[in-house]
């Protein structure tokens, strides 16, 4: 009886630190998005877009506080400071990489005007994606054994470069340019995005949460599974066309209508992410 009252205690210590993370999280976006008022955008405009980008930024801070407490405890003070610590960490990373996403992955125009003055919910969904996205890295990173703070951070710069990389490529291999058309507020191009980009990431998580031994050895196995992301996504993207959208090509449904199809960009969007799947339980 004295266990289960303090496992139920010790339950209870551990939710209210994650939601104090959480309410320090919302705090510093506040600081890194000082010219963006929350409470108007999520109540008084009912902005989606923004709405959006911000849910995915806590999913990405829930990742990331996630992974310091999965696997066997070490103690509830031991397991404070790797929540902590590692919390602190994500939420600083996390702002760093929404600023990354912004400044280099879509480069091509203004972020906040496209979220905030045309409540644009594609870029919304890439920004969110981007911030999920951390959020796997740093849960590979962190759940893995033998690594430390200074190992998760060099993780998360490795994978904010994959994911520049990835970002390139994925447009790269499509018949447009992902960037005109997330910008004419194509919702469902910018949705097919963040389905690659998360796909990525959740291969790159996948690799990360091996224990670590050398640097040698974690590169290799990062390096393999990036490969075999990149090579995945046209192949998802013709299984998308051929499998889940049958009769219609996927390109004419995004971009070759007077209004783009957002099912047809979720269904990408899923083959995406659906394959990493399989692919992480398969290798």
């Amino acid at each position: 009886m004295n266990l289960i009252i303090d496992n139920i205690l010790s339950g209870l210590i551990y939710l209210l630190s994650t939601f104090l993370m959480f309410f320090i999280g919302k705090w510093v976006y506040q600081l890194f998005h000082k010219n963006i008022d929350i409470k108007s955008e999520l109540v008084h405009k009912d902005n989606l877009a923004f709405a959006i980008a911000h849910t995915g930024y806590f999913v990405g801070l829930l990742l990331a506080i996630g992974s310091a407490l999965i696997g066997p405890s070490n103690g509830l003070v031991d397991d404070l400071i790797d929540l902590y610590m590692y919390g602190f960490l994500a939420i600083l990373l996390l702002n760093v990489s929404i600023y990354i996403n912004s400044k280099v992955i879509l480069s091509k125009f203004s972020v906040y005007d496209e979220i905030v003055r045309d409540q644009n919910a594609g870029t919304g969904a890439i920004e969110a994606a981007n911030a999920i996205a951390t959020g796997l890295i740093l849960m590979g990173a962190v759940s893995g054994e033998g690594g430390n703070l200074l190992t998760a951070i060099a993780y998360w710069g490795i994978g904010q470069i994959l994911l520049i990389i990835t970002a390139k490529v994925y447009n790269y291999i499509l018949p447009y340019d992902v960037h005109e058309h997330i910008e004419k507020d194509n919702v469902a191009v910018g949705i097919g995005f963040a389905g690659a980009t998360i796909a990525i990431a959740n291969l790159l998580r996948a690799a990360l949460s091996h224990d670590f031994e050398d640097w040698t050895d974690s590169m290799m196995l990062l390096g393999v599974e990036f490969a075999i992301g990149l090579l995945f996504l046209p192949l998802a993207r013709y299984a998308t066309d051929k499998i889940l959208l049958p009769g219609r090509k996927l390109t004419d449904e995004l971009i070759n209508q007077d209004k783009p199809n957002i099912g047809a960009g979720i269904l990408e969007a899923f083959a995406y992410i659906g394959g990493s799947v399989l692919i992480g339980w398969c290798i």
